[in-house]
């Protein structure tokens, strides 16, 4: 599926950008040639009719309904099982005619309420199907062609919590079930693999139901919703008082790249670790001459509104959230289509005065519907007070930040996971994963690695873009990781362009890196290796 019509998939509706739910085509599987598992052998035969699951019972059910599917657009003949669990919870299960054995889930982008039949997710459940895997999913809820953004909740508060974690444990369980049922087998393997608000739903499985997932793929995950909504809100206030054009967020780009690119020893077009990048918007950019404010200088106001958007939310004087990396702002696809631009664009910086930076318009939902309680619609971001206000987001917290680095549980079942991350993200702070990550470290202990590894990579976007390789397959890593023990040394990431690959480079598990040999391409990732920083 080409990248430019997944994004406009991913990216959402009602004026909303639905954070991320998948991966880039051509990561999920890609690796299948080379993989040690053959994952795509299916031989299990159903045991009853597809028809016989529109009578499956439990007790959450309120409704369902099988139909065989033929083959079509890519995918073999299956059963699918769609239904409702109480509430409104809108699940699928499709099951393959010859089946592998193994279950796979994908999660939600933003507040979720997607159609299931939304083209971006029948393209991964087709793809899951060839392979022969059990396929399930579910809108979490509610359906935002109806209740767009958090709106879900005025017509019935218990969706926050469907939202939050009970409809992708549910839906798991529930699938696991008609799997059962329809084969006559238990499945082998259970695997979770989404992106952004997808990776929060999966580190919150491996928190609060480790039974639920073998193996967690969790992308540019959402780790801490409401650190991100204030965050959001801090950009905001500071954007609004000093707003900031196109050309001035490319020329910000221009002097990051200059100042930071040959950091690593490489100048190569890439950051590889932003955060030895000391980047000052305004030293580093040429400063407007009073009274001036033109397309190759910041003025004071500018300046300090980017350098805020870089140091995250102050409170009480001290960090209380990560900001974004430099290379962040780079020049790259849009998001949105339309050519190229600032990674900011459109996400962090508006460029139209009656649109709402995608971040901004995400975190105002939040705030306005699911932190309180009851919902206050009209509530104006501008009264919150940094110093006095952080708290109100904590009942949220407990419900849907995937932060508990107590994975204890999930390791004694012996659960793996698996986290990815792009240093040049602009919609989620790549260094909320970092933060993450060293927690778990520290709570669960030395030996964390063997069982949850963190990848970051340099340059890349939300979930996939940007200026370096985006494209890898941590799915083929984790089901050699579960079923072969074959922890993940290193994923080789490519950058394609016009359909070509222009670059390769390894990816590392955390906190190695990748360095030049010296010698041969730059271009090739056999010419790099992971080492200690």
């Amino acid at each position: 599926m080409d990248h430019a019509i997944l994004v406009k998939h991913i990216f959402a509706a009602a004026g909303l950008m639905a954070i991320a739910s998948a991966p880039v085509p051509g990561q999920a599987f890609a690796d299948l040639k080379s993989a040690p598992v053959d994952y795509s052998k299916a031989d299990i035969q159903p045991r009853r009719t597809c028809e016989d699951l529109g009578k499956f019972k439990k007790k959450e059910i309120v409704q369902i309904a099988a139909a065989t599917m033929p083959a079509a657009n890519g995918a073999p003949s299956h059963c699918r099982v769609t239904g409702l669990i109480s509430p409104e919870i809108a699940f699928e299960v499709s099951l393959p005619s010859t089946w592998n054995g193994r279950f796979y889930m994908i999660g939600n982008g933003g507040h979720a309420g997607e159609a299931l039949d939304d083209a971006g997710r029948v393209a991964q459940r087709n793809q899951a199907l060839q392979l022969g895997f059990a396929f399930a999913q579910t809108n979490t809820g509610h359906d935002a062609r109806k209740e767009p953004g958090g709106t879900f909740v005025m017509s019935n508060p218990q969706k926050a919590i469907d939202y939050a974690w009970r409809a992708v444990h549910l839906t798991a369980t529930t699938a696991k079930d008609i799997t059962k049922d329809y084969y006559g087998k238990a499945i082998s393997r259970a695997y979770w693999n989404s992106c952004s608000n997808g990776g929060r739903q999966g580190l919150l499985e491996a928190q609060r139901f480790p039974e639920d997932f073998d193996g967690i793929v969790a992308n540019a995950p959402w780790v801490d919703q409401t650190g991100f909504t204030i965050g959001a809100m801090w950009n905001q206030k500071a954007l609004s008082a000093a707003p900031v054009t196109p050309a001035k967020l490319a020329l910000v780009a221009d002097k990051v790249m200059a100042k930071c690119d040959a950091i690593d020893g490489l100048k190569d077009g890439l950051i590889d670790d932003p955060r030895k990048c000391n980047f000052d918007p305004r030293g580093d950019v040429p400063a407007c001459s009073t009274g001036t404010d033109s397309a190759d200088c910041l003025t004071p106001a500018q300046a300090e509104a980017i350098a805020k958007v870089y140091s995250g939310p102050m409170s009480d004087g001290k960090p209380f959230f990560p900001g974004y990396m430099p290379g962040s702002e780079a020049v790259t696809a849009g998001l949105f289509g339309g050519g190229t631009g600032s990674g900011w664009l459109n996400v962090i910086v508006g460029t139209q005065p009656d649109a709402k930076p995608a971040d901004f318009n995400l975190a105002e939902n939040t705030m306005r519907y699911l932190v309180f309680t009851p919902p206050k619609p009209d509530y104006d971001y501008k009264t919150f007070d940094f110093d006095r206000d952080i708290h109100l987001l904590d009942e949220w917290s407990k419900k849907a930040d995937a932060k508990n680095p107590d994975l204890s549980k999930f390791h004694k079942r012996g659960g793996k996971a698996l986290m990815t991350y792009g240093w040049a993200d602009s919609i989620l702070q790549p260094m909320a994963g970092v933060k993450y990550y060293e927690q778990a470290v520290a709570k669960n202990g030395p030996a964390t690695s063997d069982f949850f590894r963190l990848f970051m990579v340099p340059g890349m976007a939300h979930c996939g873009g940007g200026v370096g390789p985006d494209r890898h397959d941590p799915m083929t890593a984790m089901i050699n990781w579960v079923e072969k023990d074959k922890a993940p040394a290193s994923m080789v990431a490519s950058r394609v362009v016009d359909n070509q690959v222009v670059r390769t480079r390894p990816l590392c598990p955390y906190p190695q890196v990748a360095r030049y040999s010296g010698q041969g391409s730059v271009d090739e990732a056999t010419n790099f290796r992971c080492v200690a920083p």
